[in-house]
């Protein structure tokens, strides 16, 4: 008879190995026909990677292969990984589960680049330093945010629809301060303004507008023409203390919804995009969107403030 060794050994001899009973097509997502990355199974049982599942709830809640509704599962926000499976991968494919890896990293790194192929957000009129809060619900847009924080950038440009273009040739960096998500996969997303960019390029990705993009800035200036543009600055500031404390009802709205006329600041060519009250001004006026859009494009301070001051005086005019 056999001692205990021996019997190991013979039943070690007659199971066949993980790897030889396992092929690569085992392990690959239905959904991408590719090695499974991050995988999560769903409550009815279906396993996917984590991204892949993630794109088609943007669609609709229910399961891509039997359609049984997902709503409870996307309500939780959650994903726990499968981890048994992540386990078997890594011990029958090591080499293939570290290409898949490599794979995403690179994705990633490509979707972290930020003046080339950034994504385009095109819905409202955005400016440095000042709050945009988004509702965001169309799946490419629900994926576009996703991808902004898994790369990490948690950054996106904004842009109107201008007429004959996809978007208009200037924008706003927004970046993403906070997620709040609903329980049908519709997202409140907290952004605010960063710096003002010019379109390169015009591009597409997964669905949403991406372009190749550099940044503006305004031109500096110094001695006496840095002495004249103080002046003109402390009497535009003047006239927009004037303006919010016109009191009329529309006026009085706005401060309700956009807070205080923000504080001067000491150096007012300290940032690229000039003083944050101005943008703050340009996004509360009863402005037309190209005038908006003229005045964001423009690199001399001069020059947008001298604007300022023309429709401020034009403005106090009026009769309350």
């Amino acid at each position: 008879p056999l001692d205990n060794k021996e019997e190991t050994a013979a039943a070690k001899c007659t199971q066949p190995c993980l790897g030889e009973s396992l092929s690569m097509s085992d392990l690959e997502c239905s959904l991408c026909i590719r090695m499974f990355f991050e995988p999560v199974t769903t409550p009815c049982g279906h396993t996917f990677c984590k991204e892949c599942l993630e794109r088609c709830l943007d669609h609709r809640p229910n399961c891509p292969l039997c359609k049984q509704s997902l709503r409870e599962y996307l309500k939780a926000g959650r994903y726990s990984p499968t981890v048994l499976l992540q386990d078997i991968m890594l011990a029958t494919f090591p080499t293939q589960l570290a290409e898949r890896r490599e794979l995403h990293r690179a994705e990633m790194a490509e979707l972290s680049n930020l003046t080339k192929n950034i994504p385009i957000f095109v819905c409202t009129m955005s400016f440095p330093g000042i709050p945009c809060p988004l509702h965001v619900f169309e799946p490419r847009y629900r994926l576009m945010i996703r991808r902004c924080q898994e790369s990490g950038t948690r950054r996106f440009g904004m842009c109107i629809y201008e007429n004959g273009k996809s978007f208009a040739d200037y924008g706003c960096m927004l970046e993403i301060r906070q997620v709040e998500l609903l329980a049908d996969g519709r997202s409140l997303v907290d952004t605010i303004g960063r710096q003002r960019f010019r379109v390169l390029s015009r591009g597409h990705r997964d669905g949403y507008h991406t372009a190749d993009i550099e940044f503006l800035e305004d031109k500096k200036v110094s001695g006496e023409e840095l002495q004249e543009l103080q002046c003109l600055h402390e009497s535009t500031y003047r006239l927009a203390q004037r303006f919010c404390e016109h009191g009329d009802l529309t006026s009085r709205h706005i401060l309700m919804q956009h807070g205080p006329l923000p504080e001067k600041e000491e150096d007012i060519q300290a940032s690229a995009d000039g003083p944050t009250w101005c943008w703050w001004l340009i996004s509360i006026l009863p402005l037309d969107p190209s005038y908006q859009l003229s005045l964001f494009s423009c690199t001399s301070l001069r020059a947008r403030l001298s604007q300022l001051q023309r429709v401020l005086t034009a403005l106090l005019q009026q009769p309350p």
